[in-house]
């Protein structure tokens, strides 16, 4: 079996699971609410405070969708408990962020500002202080989004591997290069 699949999902206080005939599962929690739509062959059953995924056979296709939906339904029970934090860092000569409410405004060293509407769900703050990188501080219950917008500010100006400018998440290790004089020697 799946070892993650086969790993129930324990279910905290506050938090309600509902699973519906047609396998649409609802999680409401104290940040707030999240569904999925779980495919029709995976079984999702509920007892007492625990949450378990299962799988009719061996199929290779079902061995990869038993694992998947658990780590879905997972990710969306600590979404609505806790809830996901992203830190990106700009680094660059020049390089700002603000933002006005859900509107990201980023200067990255071209022509023009980039100005990018986030989606409701996540909420967005920016941090500038004198002498360290400008942050992004993105929060959502939703890990799945989250992440897929966090990317896509990311693609704005991805990391080079010379000096290292462009948006990187907080924390990350960047592969560098040497220069052009390390290659004459």
């Amino acid at each position: 079996m799946s070892r993650i699949g086969k790993a129930p999902i324990s279910i905290p206080s506050g938090v309600t699971v509902t699973v519906s005939s047609s396998n649409l599962v609802s999680v409401k929690g104290p940040k707030g609410e999240l569904s999925q739509q779980v495919d029709a062959d995976i079984i999702v059953e509920q007892e007492d405070n625990t949450l378990l995924v299962k799988r009719p056979s061996d199929q290779k296709r079902h061995k990869a969708l038993h694992g998947l939906y658990r780590a879905l339904l997972n990710n969306m029970v600590v979404g609505v408990t806790e809830g996901y934090k992203l830190e990106q860092e700009l680094v660059g000569v020049g390089y700002k962020a603000s933002n006005q409410g859900n509107t990201l405004d980023l200067v990255l060293g071209y022509s023009h500002h980039i100005v990018f509407a986030l989606p409701q769900e996540i909420k967005v703050s920016t941090t500038s202080e004198k002498g360290k990188n400008p942050t992004i501080i993105l929060e959502s219950i939703d890990k799945q989004l989250l992440g897929q917008v966090a990317a896509k500010i990311r693609s704005f100006r991805t990391p080079e591997p010379y000096k290292g400018k462009g948006i990187k998440f907080v924390g990350e290790q960047l592969r560098r290069k040497a220069g052009k004089s390390a290659a004459k020697k």
